[in-house]
């Protein structure tokens, strides 16, 4: 089973990743955990509370304000390899499975603590923010059924762009902050703009 826990059997690499730099920013322009992350996460949660696949995909979509979200074919290799390296339990209860931590998986748990906090962390941090952004937005759809999906299409545009200067030179990173400077002065200050429209 791939993914394990970074070098060696409980090795780890964690700090130097997520949760490095602050903590994991980058996750907001499509940084996803690596399987690592997702197993001490995964872990995290198990220490809680013993749970199914799907109330962990539940618990994180939660955790991160609906940010994030695994899918079944995540969540469940991660819990197999768990499962195969002792650090997790699996009590059969019908067609389902209830994961627990064994001995251990507390025992790892414990020593990756930090690590595991600092990425729930980021999750919901970056959950809040979208979710401050959603609040901000709320009705839109109200007025013009299609203003939802332009203003989709325009963050996406603008994500895009951003994402397409990666590496770009200095003279070329001052352009687009004064770009990006005058497009938020404009949208925070639409009334000198109709005014000069006016005149």
């Amino acid at each position: 089973m791939g993914g394990g826990m970074g070098g060696g059997r409980f090795g780890g690499r964690f700090g130097r990743g997520f949760g490095g730099d602050l903590g994991g920013e980058d996750f907001t322009r499509g940084r996803k955990l690596t399987a690592d992350e997702l197993q001490l996460v995964i872990l995290a949660l198990l220490a809680e509370a013993p749970a199914h696949g799907y109330e962990l995909i539940r618990r994180l979509e939660e955790r991160s304000g609906g940010f994030y979200k695994p899918s079944p074919g995540v969540i469940y290799p991660s819990l197999t390899y768990l499962e195969e390296t002792g650090l997790a339990a699996v009590t059969q209860e019908g067609n389902r499975k209830l994961y627990s931590l064994t001995e251990e998986g507390k025992a790892h748990h414990e020593a990756r603590n930090e690590e595991a906090a600092r990425i729930l962390d980021v999750l919901s941090r970056i959950g809040a923010r979208m979710a401050d952004v959603r609040e901000a937005f709320t009705g839109v759809n109200d007025l013009d059924p299609t203003l939802g999906q332009a203003f989709h299409d325009a963050r996406f545009a603008l994500k895009s762009a951003l994402k397409s200067r990666r590496g770009a030179g200095a003279d070329e990173l001052r352009r687009i902050v004064a770009i990006l400077n005058r497009a938020a002065a404009e949208i925070a200050n639409p009334a000198s703009d109709q005014k000069t429209s006016d005149e």
